[in-house]
């Protein structure tokens, strides 16, 4: 296995390699075939699903591990929901929980009216109520569902989904797997620990104690000797950034947040809470595997191994071009109104002080012993902070935008720590980056380095779209707000 310090010193170069095209490491050069645009959804379906916000037990530490007590939208962990772009959904949930809950539809262009944000587009769902979502797939790709309230907790405890669209492909790959990483902050007898931590809400998070894919622990599989396997990575955790590398087998990314690009060799891929990536695995010869490992860690981890079995496929070329292009809304640049917006500490605060001081500073934890949960914000957007005690009164908002109107934002980084920025309602295309290099593309969360600037463009559409860090503690303690598009 390649080591983590050797993958992350060629970080800078292989993604600019990457950017512009080029083969990065691979030995073997590829034909890319350009991608082709996508034919029109045949539509017509009306998928009626049903969810309900529920506890019930599952075994978080193992199959002869203690229980623990989850939340789910459904009788499944971390269930995964199918359909077809084009399709119309009619989603009903149920509220069986002692606290207010809704559903978010990440990364779906839907109506305002359909976001799922309790107090700004819906009213919350309270237990023993609830709400019928309705809308239409616009976009194939790779999605994901969860609540906007209470979100460290109410996630933590695993309310969430992976969303499947179908629809992007102009040849179906010879497996489709997915990989959704989510992390469980438990203790030894499999009772929850506290899902906000102070120095984690005023830092880079609160870390959860066991690692998960698909729920529990890292994945084992068997996959098509030598065929191209559709990996489907999905960060779902509320705190933790992942580096996705492959080794032991050939790796292309084509698909960012659900959209297509042209496939570039995977080097590795640094991810935030709520983006995703689909890679395109050429597999080895029977009996060999390769991995799909996390190097951000102290130590790389191992999301999943992956053997190869059964008979080779015909040999082919490996073109990873499998999907078809996007088809979304394009900014016009060259009239497009630019807007800047800096995420910062709240200013003038202890928070403030205390996030510019290194953890082991006796200052920092005298600060932030003195600040209650939930009492004070420790971050801010423009200076603005979203209320952390009373969402029932909206501030005023972000920006006022126009519906139609093209738009070019400049997202600034004023802290030491990482912060995925995710737009509701809209698939964005990421133009620059001032640090760490990317090719232009499509996507609705974009991860800002610690004093990078990221400029991202798009067409508003009418509503009330919130606009926030998807680290989950750092969105409930100031990091979110609004932009209304009239």
């Amino acid at each position: 296995m390649i080591g983590r310090r050797s993958v992350l010193k060629g970080i800078g170069a292989a993604a600019l390699a990457s950017a512009t095209g080029a083969s990065g490491l691979l030995a073997r050069p590829v034909k890319i075939a350009p991608l082709t645009p996508r034919p029109p959804a045949p539509g017509g379906r009306v998928l009626d699903w049903r969810f309900t916000s529920m506890e019930r037990p599952a075994r978080l530490l193992g199959p002869m591990g203690p229980e623990t007590r989850v939340w789910t939208y459904t009788d499944e962990l971390m269930p995964v929901l199918r359909a077809r772009v084009g399709d119309t959904i009619r989603a009903r949930l149920e509220n069986r929980l002692d606290e207010h809950t809704a559903i978010h539809w990440h990364g779906i262009r839907v109506p305002n009216a359909m976001d799922g944000v309790p107090f700004v587009t819906q009213p919350p769902v309270n237990k023993g109520e609830s709400f019928t979502y309705e809308f239409t797939l616009p976009d194939p790709g790779t999605f994901f569902i969860h609540p906007h309230c209470n979100e460290s907790g109410q996630t933590g405890r695993g309310m969430a989904g992976v969303l499947i669209v179908e629809g992007d492909e102009r040849r179906a790959p010879d497996a489709d797997l997915i990989l959704a990483c989510k992390d469980w902050r438990l203790a030894e007898d499999g009772s929850w620990l506290p899902f906000e931590t102070t120095e984690g809400a005023s830092r880079a998070g609160t870390f959860g104690t066991v690692r998960a894919v698909n729920g529990v622990g890292s994945v084992n599989a068997d996959v098509p000797a030598e065929g191209d396997i559709r990996l489907r990575v999905l960060n779902l955790d509320g705190s933790r950034v992942l580096e996705i590398g492959v080794d032991g087998a050939e790796a292309y990314v084509i698909a960012i947040d659900g959209n297509a690009v042209p496939p570039f060799a995977l080097e590795t891929w640094r991810m935030g809470s709520a983006m995703r990536l689909d890679i395109l695995v050429r597999a080895p010869k029977a009996g060999k595997s390769f991995k799909v490992i996390d190097y951000y860690s102290s130590e790389p981890w191992t999301l999943g191994t992956y053997r190869a079995v059964g008979s080779a496929r015909k040999v082919r070329a490996f073109d990873p071009a499998i999907l078809y292009a996007p088809d979304l809304p394009r900014a016009d640049l060259a009239q497009a109104e630019r807007m800047s917006f800096t995420f910062s500490a709240s200013s003038g605060s202890a928070a403030d002080m205390a996030t510019k001081l290194e953890p082991s500073d006796p200052l920092a934890k005298v600060l932030l012993d003195g600040l209650c949960v939930r009492d004070k914000t420790f971050w801010a957007i423009n200076q603005a902070s979203w209320p952390t005690t009373d969402h029932r009164q909206l501030p005023a908002p972000l920006g006022l935008l126009q519906a139609g109107r093209s738009y070019v934002f400049e997202l600034m980084n004023a802290t030491p720590h990482h912060h995925p920025i995710h737009l509701h309602g809209h698939t964005f295309e990421v133009l620059s980056t001032s640090r760490l290099a990317r090719p232009r593309h499509f996507a609705d969360t974009v991860l800002l380095q610690p004093k990078e600037r990221i400029k991202i463009a798009f067409v508003a559409q009418k509503g009330d779209w919130m606009f926030h860090c998807h680290l989950l503690e750092h969105l409930e303690y100031g990091m979110m707000g609004y932009l209304r598009v009239a």
